[in-house]
């Protein structure tokens, strides 16, 4: 019981506590950051083992099965059975390789996904571990590390399957970064902060999630996202049927679950920062109103958490049916959707959005019409100005399918019906035996 108020107790009531063994800077700068990234790191490390049971057991519904249920109730044990099966596996090293980089990849996987979370705001107040100014800018750029851990473990492996798949995850990554990057420029329009707490403060002053006014920004970096993280229907650099398992074929024990490890915390970091951008991040409307306004800011903290971790589960959700409802694409279709596709999007969405916001200005004070709150820090607008921005943004949908189809008219990748259609059957030429037959006495 003691355990569950401390859990849920406001952090005044930590504070003394703590003030009681530490000064007030040791408490402030090392003592609860410690707290914060303790419990951060526990709850990812205890979602990337559950994150294989829940999808393990999603994949089962949709395929009319029952999924685990030997160890533990439902099979709720079957992670940590998975766990202990690899603690005690033999880890093996492949002949020739290089050994230190062969051993010291995985770290950097992992290391490179954990480290975002520093910045990521799980919720108001002490549900932010820190802010920073350029938050975003840090995640993209730790972020991006992963793909140097996927290069010098298929390098390093002294295997051509491997390497294979680290050729395939470099330019994959390399080439769905830029989408990413440039996906979340017209949110960035709207918060005027690079700062991911400042994102959500500029949702909820403006009462509107950013997804109402960015469909194509929200859509461009989930599929960025998606295709970042190698997972289906973008897991070329694994390709289990054609490259045994790609850059980690040489891997096992430990060392393999490190990469899944590393996969399901990027997951998380890709939900958290579409959660952030595009749905309000832990901001819901009228949870202030009867919590924090009510003198209530523990709760109000707590809601906000739950409000976070809900939205972030809706989009993990869409990772495992994806995987298990869209075949993997080829490798000329992968590249095709990334620099045909997807980077033309985000391209036509920054200037829709800076049209939108013009449009907007202008007509401010326009025969009486008010469409602006204010412009600082964020850009809040009034209900007529939300209605315009909305309509921007639903219209260019249309927009940029048309110009998406201007640009690709001539592309036959993904017209399979035509490629069928022009299917020949050709009779070549047959050579001669290299042993000729025996003769036959008629």
């Amino acid at each position: 019981m003691l355990h569950t108020f401390a859990l849920f107790a406001p952090p005044n009531f930590i504070d003394n506590l703590l003030l009681k063994f530490f000064s007030a800077d040791t408490v402030n700068y090392v003592v609860w950051p410690f707290i914060q990234i303790g419990a951060v790191v526990t709850a990812v490390a205890v979602y990337a083992l559950y994150a294989t049971y829940a999808e393990r057991k999603i994949s089962a519904f949709m395929q009319a099965r029952l999924g685990p249920m030997r160890v533990g109730p439902w099979g709720l044990l079957q992670p940590f059975a998975d766990a202990l099966k690899l603690l005690t596996k033999e880890d093996l090293t492949p002949d020739k390789a290089d050994i230190y980089t062969f051993k010291f990849a995985p770290y950097i996987s992992v290391a490179a996904a954990f480290i975002v979370f520093a910045v990521i705001p799980f919720g108001p107040d002490w549900g932010v571990i820190t802010d920073v100014n350029i938050g975003l800018l840090f995640v993209l750029s730790i972020s991006s590390v992963g793909v140097l851990a996927l290069i010098l473990a298929g390098w390093s492996s002294n295997s051509k399957y491997a390497l294979m798949g680290a050729l395939r995850s470099s330019a994959q990554m390399v080439s769905y970064e830029v989408s990413m990057g440039l996906s979340i420029i017209g949110a960035l329009m709207f918060a005027r902060t690079l700062s991911l707490s400042g994102i959500v403060s500029a949702q909820q002053s403006d009462a509107v999630w950013f997804m109402f006014y960015q469909p194509l920004g929200l859509l461009t970096f989930l599929v960025s996202g998606i295709a970042e993280n190698n997972r289906a229907p973008f897991d070329l650099p694994e390709a289990e049927s054609e490259l045994v398992a790609g850059f980690h074929t040489e891997y096992s024990g430990m060392r393999w679950s490190l990469f899944f490890m590393a996969e399901y915390a990027a997951m998380v970091v890709v939900s958290a920062i579409a959660t952030t951008l595009y749905l309000g991040g832990w901001y819901f409307p009228f949870v202030y109103r009867f919590t924090e306004a009510q003198g209530h800011h523990a709760l109000y903290v707590i809601i906000s958490l739950i409000v976070f971790l809900a939205k972030l589960t809706f989009l993990l959700y869409l990772y495992f049916w994806l995987r298990w409802t869209l075949p993997r694409f080829r490798y000329d279709q992968l590249m095709d959707i990334g620099w045909k596709w997807l980077i033309p999007t985000a391209l036509v969405n920054i200037v829709l959005t800076a049209i939108a916001i013009f449009t907007v200005q202008a007509v401010d004070g326009w025969n009486g019409l008010k469409t602006i709150e204010a412009m600082s820090p964020s850009l809040n607008l009034t209900g007529t100005g939300k209605a315009i921005m909305i309509g921007f943004g639903i219209i260019g949908i249309f927009i940029t399918a048309g110009v998406l189809s201007t640009i690709n008219r001539r592309a036959r990748d993904f017209n399979l019906k035509r490629q069928r259609r022009n299917i020949r059957l050709v009779n070549l030429r047959k050579g001669k035996p290299a042993v000729a037959p025996p003769a036959t006495n008629e």
